[in-house]
């Protein structure tokens, strides 16, 4: 996460390594339970069963997620410095959760 707080990048690619790096992360706590996801939505979803994180991590994950959904299939990425600032501080809160599990 450290490449995606370097704000020497691309916002955009600041963006896509911050939500790559949560998305890795939550995809190791779902299958560190033993559980596999049929989608990459689902990952965020079950935050709240697999590190115990409230809606503060999973909705900002969320709401990413479909920025994300709407840059690779659309092709209209908007992000802005204060979204990657919270992507960024919900993916560390994911990492920290999951190093504690």
């Amino acid at each position: 996460m450290l490449d995606a707080a370097n704000t020497a990048l691309a916002i955009e690619s600041r963006f896509d390594l911050a939500y790559n790096a949560a998305h890795a992360l939550c995809l190791a706590a779902l299958r560190a339970k033993g559980y596999r996801a049929s989608n990459r939505y689902i990952v965020f979803q079950v935050l709240p069963h697999t590190l115990g994180l409230g809606p503060a991590v999973w909705r900002v994950l969320d709401l990413c997620h479909n920025k994300r959904n709407l840059g690779e299939y659309e092709g209209l990425l908007e992000v802005d410095e204060r979204l990657v600032g919270d992507l960024i501080a919900a993916a560390q809160q994911v990492a920290d959760a999951l190093a504690s599990a």
